[in-house]
Formats: structure tokens, C-alpha cells, sequence
């Protein structure tokens, strides 16, 4: 049960390593029964998810070029574009004080005081006439979880679409033919909106919805060390560009909660290596299903007998059960 709610607004950095390693950082302190609410602003930069592919989600070369970074962070789900003209929020929080309807209801609560009809909509977007301003992804390590978000005020939409690359099955099964078509910013909706405002609409909501008085983390409560330890890691190419093997079978396939790209490298009959990219928001399943294929033959019937087996730790859950039959129909 929370008890006790926090704030920490990053006032002056909007490095997205520095910044992502501030929200692992929280995620380390958060006491039991309490929330923290983290808003943070990174310029000119494309977040991926943790099981994405960099080079197929983002033009990397374009990128860097015109001097923007490209950063992953610890949870699943697609690629984002940030500059100033978008706030991000983290909720972090233990996992018995878990609760994203909750931490979602902070969100919608204070647009609606500025005056913007929000909704929740879909797997983990919210929408306003069925277009998105807001994209959700979540994080659990076992004892600690987070759910963080974007927030498009004025957002630079021919940037979005130019980094971003979004694959076709994934627009058209939005029903769109752009990301840009996609998206709203909620200047577009309240002119004079600004993100002080939507800040304070923020803090204010926390006290709304979690019905106790909120606090602020002051900045000298952070251990730097760590922070910077962490900086380290997210901006370490090891991390950010992520394991690439030589694959010699791959397959693309498309599902209601995401999609995958299963690579396969195969020796002698034996998956040697498996990887999956994926922007599922579960990227901890997708872990799981990708360490599964290790050492396994090669063949439709033994990758999902072997895929099969995860059921009794995971349960039988829907990726599960959708890539079980994709490598069925496959028939290799």
C-alpha cells in the first residue's frame, strides 16, 4: 500500500545516458510503500527497447550525423524519438506497491485539469480522437519495478519520422501509412500548453490520485557514483548497439503484442546461437525464449517442444504460445 509519494524533476540534464541512469538509480532507493514520480527531458535523442535491433529501428548514420545519440533503456517494448518539446515520466515503485491503472490515472487526471479528454488505448499508448501522444513501457527486476513514458507537447514530428524507422506491418496494423500520421502533439490540442505546466499538473495529480502529500527528492539525496557508474553502462556501445551473432536462418513475423526477428546461427544441425529482437513489452519473456534455443536442434518440432518447456516457468502466456505456432507452420 503506498503511503508516501515523491518527486525528482531533472532540471538541468538532458543527456539520455545521464538522465537513464538517474531513473535505474531511483529504482535502487525506492522504499517499500512508496512511489516516486521522476520527470526528465533528453534532446535530440531515439530510445529503443531493450530487445530491439538498433540498426532496424533507427537511421543510426542520419542520426549521429546531425549530432543526436541513440540510447537503449531497461524495458521492452518500440523505438522513441525525445527532444525538449517532449517530458518523460518514470513511476518507480516496489512490485507489491505496483499499480500502472494507478500510475496511468496520474497521468490522465492531470491532462483532464488542463483540459485534454485523454484514454487510455491499446497495449500501451494513450490516445486523444484516437491519436497517440503518449507511449508506456514497463520494467520489473524481481523486487523493484518502474513504468515510464513519453509526453508530446510540442515534439518536432519531421524529426520523429525521419530517425524512426517503423516497419510497415507494424503502421498498417495501426491503420496508418506514418508515424507522423500516427502521433498528436497536445500543443496541437491546448496552444498556450507548456511543460512547467503540464509538470505541476503532474505533482498535483500524485497528491489527487495517491491521496497523500507528496515530497520532493532533493539532488544531494543521489549518490553521483552510482549515477555515474550507470551513465557508464547505458552509454557504453556494448549496451546500446547489443549482441549481434552470424546468423545463418533468420525469420520476421508479426503479432497483436509485438513483433519478432528470430536469428539462428546453425551448425551441424544445432542452433549454436539464437537471438530475438523484438519489441515486445515483456523483454524479459523474450530473454527467456531466445536462451531456450540454445544448444537446440534445429527444426520446427524441437525449437517448440524446447519453446513449450517455458510454459512452467512463465506459464503458458500468448508470445508463447503465438511463436509455438508461427514455427509450426513453418514447417523447417
Amino acid at each position: 500500500m503506498i503511503t508516501r509519494t515523491y518527486y525528482y524533476i531533472e532540471e538541468e540534464s538532458t543527456d539520455p545516458f545521464y538522465n537513464l541512469a538517474i531513473e535505474q538509480h531511483l529504482l535502487d532507493l525506492v522504499p517499500k510503500g512508496s512511489c516516486i514520480l521522476y520527470l526528465w527531458q533528453n534532446k535530440h535523442t531515439v530510445v529503443i527497447g531493450k530487445n530491439q535491433n538498433c540498426w532496424k529501428e533507427c537511421k543510426m548514420q542520419e542520426l549521429a550525423d546531425d549530432g543526436g545519440d541513440m540510447v537503449r533503456r531497461l524495458s521492452g517494448g518500440g523505438a522513441v524519438y525525445h527532444d525538449l518539446g517532449n517530458l518523460n515520466f518514470t513511476f518507480v515503485t516496489h512490485k507489491e506497491d505496483y499499480d500502472v491503472s494507478r500510475q496511468l490515472d496520474v497521468i490522465l487526471t492531470a491532462l483532464h485539469t488542463l483540459g485534454i479528454a485523454a484514454e487510455k488505448s491499446g497495449r500501451n499508448d494513450l490516445h486523444v480522437d484516437g491519436r497517440k501522444f503518449s507511449g508506456n513501457a514497463f520494467y520489473d527486476n524481481g523486487r523493484r519495478c518502474f513504468h515510464h513514458g513519453t509526453l508530446m507537447v510540442d515534439v518536432d514530428k519531421e524529426k520523429l519520422g525521419k530517425y524512426l524507422q517503423v516497419s510497415p506491418g507494424k503502421l498498417s496494423s495501426k491503420g496508418v501509412d506514418s508515424v507522423q500520421a500516427r502521433v498528436v502533439n497536445l500543443k496541437e490540442l491546448k496552444p498556450d500548453l507548456t511543460i512547467a505546466q503540464l509538470k505541476n499538473a503532474l505533482i498535483q495529480a500524485m497528491e489527487i490520485v495517491y491521496q497523500c502529500e507528496i515530497e520532493e527528492i532533493d539532488e544531494f539525496d543521489l549518490d553521483e557514483i552510482e549515477i555515474a557508474a550507470h551513465s557508464l553502462k547505458f552509454g557504453s556501445d556494448q549496451f546500446r548497439l547489443g549482441r549481434r551473432i552470424p546468423f545463418t536462418w533468420e525469420v520476421e513475423q508479426r503479432f497483436d503484442w509485438g513483433g519478432i526477428e528470430l536469428q539462428c546461427e546453425v551448425e551441424s544441425g544445432q542452433i549454436k546461437n539464437a537471438l530475438i529482437y523484438s519489441d515486445a513489452l515483456d523483454n524479459g519473456l523474450i530473454e527467456a525464449m531466445a536462451s531456450a534455443l540454445q544448444n537446440c536442434a534445429f527444426g520446427s518440432k524441437p525449437m517448440t517442444e524446447r519453446l513449450q518447456q517455458l510454459s512452467q516457468s512463465w506459464g503458458m502466456r500468448q508470445e508463447l504460445l503465438d511463436v509455438c505456432r508461427y514455427l509450426q507452420e513453418l514447417n523447417v
